[in-house]
């Protein structure tokens, strides 16, 4: 397949993730596997103790974040040639325990065509060059959660 007609759908939503809808974007007639990673809201966190969480609250600079998710699918599509669709799809907003807070999608005509491994990069690089934030609402009051980004040149 040309790179040029590989599904590519990255958005910032504020509504609950469709993965049935999402797939169905980044999978053409030649697509044979699917990675879905998909980043699910804990109840209870542990940093140091266990603590309740009732919700998070996640905000985001949209137009710079889908430009650094499309960066990420380029980056992907580098180095994982076989890879046809990709999804990366943020949700912001209020949202709780047990609810989808961010997918990664990869398709291909083959499971053993990195797509595991693409997956995987795409969660990782999102969380360390997409402008997200997220604050941890609990019982005993909030916390902006601080992510391990550190610029880099071509970030």
């Amino acid at each position: 397949m040309k790179r040029e007609q590989s599904p590519t759908l990255v958005a910032i939503i504020d509504h609950e993730i469709d993965i049935n809808g999402i797939l169905g974007k980044v999978t053409t007639s030649s697509t044979g596997a699917a990675c879905i990673f998909s980043g699910i809201v804990r109840g209870v966190t542990t940093r140091g103790s266990h603590q309740q969480t009732n919700r998070l609250e996640y905000e985001a600079y949209a137009q710079m974040a889908e430009t650094k998710m499309l960066q990420i699918s380029q980056e992907i599509r580098s180095r994982w040639n076989d890879v046809e669709g990709i999804a990366i799809v943020q949700r912001i907003g209020t949202i709780f325990p047990e609810t989808i807070s961010v997918i990664i999608i990869c398709t291909s005509p083959h499971r053993d065509s990195g797509i595991f491994d693409a997956a995987h990069y795409g969660i990782d690089r999102l969380k360390e060059v997409v402008p997200i934030w997220k604050k941890e609402v609990s019982c005993t009051g909030e916390e902006w959660i601080e992510g391990d980004y550190l610029p880099q040149e071509g970030d």
